[in-house]
């Protein structure tokens, strides 16, 4: 959640992938594609050699002044799917910081602009301390690296066997967005929409090109308001469903299986809806489908915060917050596999990072009485429901 500075598979800022980390029993499906791959359909990157991925070649990031009109190379067209999909991200970023701020009231972004020498670049956003927002991060990114060949041969799989190809251009894009809300009856939201190329080989000149899409937006309240959690969830459906109606109850168990904490062996909040490597459809389909969603996000979240940010709350239910986001800190830090990359191969640390809320707690053995509100959210993290 991937940097290569920028945003994850779920709630980091990192837009590679690192090798898969525990997680439980998948249906086919989602065991076969659950994270970045140059072909989905046969091994994923994250199977390639740890000593392999801490190879890929990512230059450092330089602080910028002002914000380029695109982070993009000279010879990428602004018509292209690249180009495309970066405006997308940026207008994204616009249009959520904007509706966070107004629902603030007073507070407002801190920006950090950063661009690589080869090419291209990112925006950090982070307002902290705010009326509503105890730390809200909106981060797009542009990245273009070189994957090593280990990472190709494991990615193609049997496909790479009669052939060594040399280091694998690559090109990722992506916006990925935690929000923390300081009122426990305010749920903690994450997107992450993104999208990644590779070019030939060095060495193996007219190889074809291989792409795809990942993404999701998820909900992680302190407390169920089943009405708020119908509505984000029906936001979910209804843009899943203008593309195809088995995204949503495919994406929604993705979603549920991701976002797993093995060793508390409960999900981390209630869902929305997750996908990766998808190129099985048409390439202009998956980028209005991906538009869609992160357009969705600021009316499946916004009027949850407009009815809930306001209320009065105790010291108790403040401290329950705080022990829920300290699963939220668990996963991120040992699960996630955005965020574990970005650590291992040095990527920019403020943007892996700002997912973590502002404050958590640990007690221990802590168990909330049974049939309490707190009580109703965990048993909803251990059996996930269908909210619509």
């Amino acid at each position: 959640m991937p940097p290569p500075a920028a945003l994850s598979a779920s709630s980091s800022f990192t837009l590679l992938s690192p090798p898969p980390s525990p997680k439980p029993k998948l249906p086919p499906f989602s065991a076969r594609k659950h994270s970045f791959a140059i072909n989905p359909r046969r091994h994923s990157l994250h199977s390639a050699p740890s000593s392999a991925v801490r190879c890929a070649v990512i230059e450092k990031e330089t602080p910028e002044a002002h914000r380029p009109a695109t982070f993009l190379r000279e010879n990428s067209s602004s018509s292209s799917v690249r180009g495309r999909f970066e405006k997308m991200i940026r207008d994204a970023q616009d249009t959520v910081c904007a509706a966070i701020e107004a629902a603030d009231g007073g507070a407002t972004f801190k920006e950090d602009v950063w661009s690589r020498p080869g090419g291209g670049g990112g925006i950090s956003r982070v307002l902290q301390d705010g009326a509503v927002w105890e730390k809200a991060g909106v981060n797009v990114s542009v990245v273009y690296g070189v994957m090593p060949p280990e990472a190709y041969r494991a990615a193609k799989g049997a496909a790479a066997a009669d052939h060594k190809p040399g280091p694998v251009p690559f090109f990722a894009a992506g916006i990925s967005s935690v929000l923390h809300p300081k009122n426990p009856f305010a749920p903690t939201l994450h997107f992450n929409y993104r999208y990644f190329e590779t070019d030939a080989p060095q060495d193996a000149p007219g190889a074809p090109r291989q792409w795809w899409f990942g993404g999701g937006t998820d909900l992680t309240p302190a407390y169920i308001f089943e009405e708020d959690v119908k509505h984000f969830h029906s936001v979910q459906k209804s843009a899943c469903d203008k593309f195809d109606p088995a995204f949503y109850p495919r994406f929604k168990k993705w979603c549920d299986d991701y976002f797993y904490i093995k060793h508390r062996d409960e999900r981390r909040g209630l869902g929305g809806i997750f996908f990766d490597d998808l190129n099985d459809y048409d390439q202009e389909m998956l980028l209005s489908f991906a538009t869609e969603c992160a357009n969705s996000v600021v009316p499946a979240y916004l009027p949850i915060i407009e009815k809930r940010k306001d209320l009065p709350f105790t010291d108790e239910q403040k401290a329950w917050q705080q022990l829920r986001r300290g699963r939220y800190v668990e996963f991120n830090l040992v699960y996630d596999r955005g965020t574990t990359f970005g650590l291992k191969t040095g990527g920019r640390i403020e943007s892996i990072l700002v997912s973590l809320p502002l404050t958590s707690r640990w007690e221990y053995d802590h168990k909330p009485e049974e049939g309490s509100e707190e009580w109703k959210l965990l048993d909803a993290c251990i059996n996930p429901r269908e909210w619509v």
